[in-house]
């Protein structure tokens, strides 16, 4: 039987960051160096094939650091966490390391340098998203105030108008973050800003990527986990941009084919926690069902890489 035909155009940049490939590397550097067990408190990054292969190699996941052993090694996520954390570790003297995001970290030291200056600190983000639990943890508490959505921005009242200042959650929406900041700073002229924007390159690169090829898309998949904000902005960046549907997958075993009948042309893309052997995944099981035309559309060139922990490195060890 001849297989219907497919265009199938492919997003790039697309899956992991340089933050997440270093948040993998340092669980997988720990395994080698401290053996197994290395305890992570929350998902690394948030993708259960990520979790669940660590897992495997014997890291074992946590929410809390009361269900770390004393005498093992726990890492923080990639998401960051508030200065609790690791004040607690410390007291109980736990060997830890921190995989926190560099980029999450510009973002805490931003919040903190404001707070110094006497700046009540807006945070654009999703409420109970780790990384925004962990910027909020920085400072003492009523020092941060969530802000989720225009109205938020339009309402929220702040002791001095001209001591305000705004930081954000790095994996949102580039577009609906900048109607947020552009309605805060109709309310307060003289709003303090990050010096270079929060969300981060590969948020950015990722959702230009999809407004890309949406247009031209009947469907686009979004592979990546259903916690994960980033991959979910994704769904969201391309429906907005012109594609008639899209979809969050967390493999190919979760696509609908009956939802295909009659699609002539496919988008694809991952968020930057979903391993390329997803993609490859989803790539194959097309190839099978249809004649495929496949389509590389990039627009970015990513380079990045963010250094290890020193405790981590071979000259350290």
């Amino acid at each position: 039987m001849t297989k219907p035909p497919l265009t199938l155009l492919l997003a790039s940049p697309r899956g992991f960051c340089a933050g997440v490939e270093r948040a993998i590397e340092i669980v997988e550097r720990a395994l080698v160096k401290f053996g197994a067990p290395v305890y992570v408190r929350h998902e690394i990054v948030h993708n259960r094939h990520v979790v669940e292969g660590l897992e495997n190699k014997g890291a074992i996941f946590v929410e809390e650091l009361e269900e770390v052993p004393d005498d093992r090694p726990v890492i923080f996520s990639a998401h960051g966490v508030p200065k609790s954390v690791p004040a607690e570790a410390e007291r109980r003297a736990l060997l830890y390391v921190d995989a926190t995001c560099p980029l999450v970290s510009k973002v805490h030291l931003e919040a903190e340098r404001h707070y110094a200056q006497g700046h009540l600190i807006l945070l654009i983000g999703h409420a109970g998203h780790p990384e925004v639990v962990g910027t909020m943890g920085q400072l003492p508490e009523g020092a941060v105030v969530l802000v989720e959505t225009i109205e938020d921005a339009r309402q929220i009242q702040v002791p001095d108008p001209n001591r305000v200042a705004f930081v954000t959650q790095t994996t949102l929406s580039v577009d609906d973050t900048q109607a947020i900041v552009t309605a805060l700073r109709e309310r307060f002229p003289n709003i303090a800003q990050p010096r270079k924007e929060d969300i981060c390159y590969a948020t950015t690169n990722r959702q230009e990527a999809v407004k890309s090829i949406a247009a031209r898309c009947e469907i686009v998949f979004v592979v990546g986990a259903p916690n994960s904000s980033n991959s979910k902005r994704l769904v969201e960046v391309a429906r907005s941009g012109g594609a008639q549907r899209s979809f969050l997958v967390q493999s190919v075993a979760d696509i609908d084919w009956h939802s295909l009948e009659g699609v002539q042309t496919v988008g694809l893309t991952a968020g930057a926690s979903a391993p390329e052997s997803l993609v490859t995944g989803v790539i194959d099981a097309f190839k099978a069902r249809y004649d495929v035309t496949l389509r590389l559309e990039e627009t970015a060139v990513e380079n990045v890489h963010f250094k290890l922990p020193r405790l981590l490195t071979d000259d350290a060890a």
